[in-house]
């Protein structure tokens, strides 16, 4: 049976080649099992000995075999990750060397860690709450710049500062009325209607702005979803290509050269972008064509954002009309491209088409000369964000499961209200200040079953 209070080991780095690997060990053995197998390169201590937080240069021995050259820091707890004792080994970096110094610590009386256990047990032990363990896993998955800030803002705290805070707001009020309610000779409730609306409005107030933050949170951290749609031939792929950096797609001068979509993940000034290509829309015979148009249709209603290509040279028809329709109720960037030919259709003749969308951008492009480029980003960034992306001290919900809590706080705190104009009772206000109080406590892990926690640390890599 596992146990919590069992010493755990793992590989802390990639399971790769490389220069260095590290084994971590966790718990009140960890400095006794390394003890067994580390060797000092003078042999006068043992690591039950040395100061705290130091480093040590020896070997690795599997009972009289050599395993390989290492350092070992050895951090005694409380001052660690977890909070336990904390030994790393950092050997050379082979796959081979790193199982084999993990199997021989195993032997010498640890258990290997379940996936996320070091820092499950950083936040069972205190040390972190749930939000900033969730953020290490978050920063671990970055996968642009302004994704790696937030989660570095919710390490710093500042999402458990702000839920502690409005806790603290709410926790009052309940402590207030119960209090109230048990004294009446001594604490009077008149005037107090009053001044909890004032506080409801305020608390519910600061969590909308949290839920706001959801959608551009998830953006910030996931990158967004965005359908390259068009015409055959107009400069789909080579959009795509242009974006990419290379060669991604096929360019011919062939229509419907593209018959299946192509993904990509790229970063436009730090801001990720999940682009999929998708085949020309037109009405086709061909069999193998039609299922890539219909696979365009379904991957543009599913997106974030329409990158609508248009053929400045070639004039607008059926097909175009079609895909205004199938866009009409999304946020689209137009590129009129090919602007380096002659010009048949124009932006007035354009916007005509696609007045009926308010959420659009037009932009002269030209993907063969670069042209238009710095003026799409811009307006990406204008559409999904106002304009300039900045985070400072900013806080952006990046995490769904925090985002529902925040949703179920904000609705208990408009029934508080709509207790507040009925005049109800004031045992009434504190039941549902309780399940505000209880829904912003599941953020930070206050008010989190074990099942819970243990679906959220399943989700972590080995090591961490």
């Amino acid at each position: 049976m596992m146990s919590e209070t069992d010493t755990i080991a793992a590989i802390a780095t990639a399971m790769s080649d490389s220069g260095i690997g590290i084994v971590r060990i966790s718990g009140d053995k960890a400095i006794a099992v390394t003890d067994k197998i580390y060797h000092s390169k003078s042999g006068k201590k043992q690591l039950a000995d040395v100061e705290s937080h130091t480093i040590h240069y020896g070997f690795i021995y599997d009972q009289d075999e050599l395993i390989d050259e290492v350092m070992v820091a050895v951090m005694k707890a409380p001052n660690t990750y977890t909070k336990e004792d904390t030994v790393e080994i950092d050997c050379h970096g082979g796959v081979l060397v790193m199982t084999k110094i993990l199997e021989t610590v195993i032997r010498n009386g640890c258990r290997l860690a379940e996936p996320g256990e070091f820092t499950k047990r950083a936040f069972l032990n205190g040390r972190i709450d749930l939000s900033k363990a969730e953020a290490v896993m978050d920063l671990i998955h970055s996968k642009n710049e302004f994704a790696m800030k937030a989660s570095v803002n919710q390490l710093k705290g500042l999402v458990f500062d702000k839920v502690k805070a409005l806790r603290d707001d709410i926790l009052y009020e309940i402590a207030f009325i119960e209090s109230a309610i048990d004294d009446p000779e001594h604490i009077s409730l008149d005037g107090y209607r009053e001044k909890l609306e004032q506080t409801v409005l305020s608390v519910k107030d600061d969590i909308k702005k949290l839920i706001d933050s959801a959608d551009n949170g998830k953006l910030l951290k996931d990158g967004i979803n965005t359908v390259i749609v068009g015409k055959p031939n107009v400069g789909k792929s080579s959009l795509l290509n242009l974006l990419v950096g290379e060669e991604r797609a096929i360019v011919t001068s062939v229509a419907g050269t593209t018959r299946d979509v192509l993904e990509e993940s790229i970063k436009l000034n730090g801001l990720g972008l999940n682009i999929i290509d998708t085949a020309g829309i037109r009405d086709t015979d061909d069999e193998v064509e039609k299922i890539g148009v219909e696979k365009a249709r379904k991957y543009a209603d599913n997106a974030d954002l329409i990158i609508y290509v248009v053929d400045a040279s070639r004039e607008l028809d059926e097909n175009d009309i079609e895909i205004v329709k199938l866009i009409s109720d999304k946020k689209v960037v137009v590129l009129l491209n090919k602007t380096d030919l002659k010009q048949i259709v124009n932006e007035n003749e354009l916007m005509t088409l696609v007045s009926e969308n308010k959420n659009l951008r037009i932009i002269k492009t030209s993907t063969k000369e670069n042209v238009g480029m710095d003026e799409f980003e811009d307006a990406i960034k204008d559409m999904f964000f106002g304009g300039e992306i900045v985070i400072n001290d900013e806080i952006y919900i990046t995490n769904g499961r925090h985002k529902e809590a925040l949703f179920e706080a904000y609705e208990s705190m408009e029934l508080v209200l709509h207790s507040l104009v009925d005049h109800m009772p004031e045992d009434f206000y504190s039941i549902d200040l309780m399940s505000a109080y209880a829904a912003l406590g599941r953020i930070i892990g206050e008010e989190v079953g074990e099942d819970v926690v243990n679906e959220i640390f399943s989700k972590f890599c080995m090591g961490k």
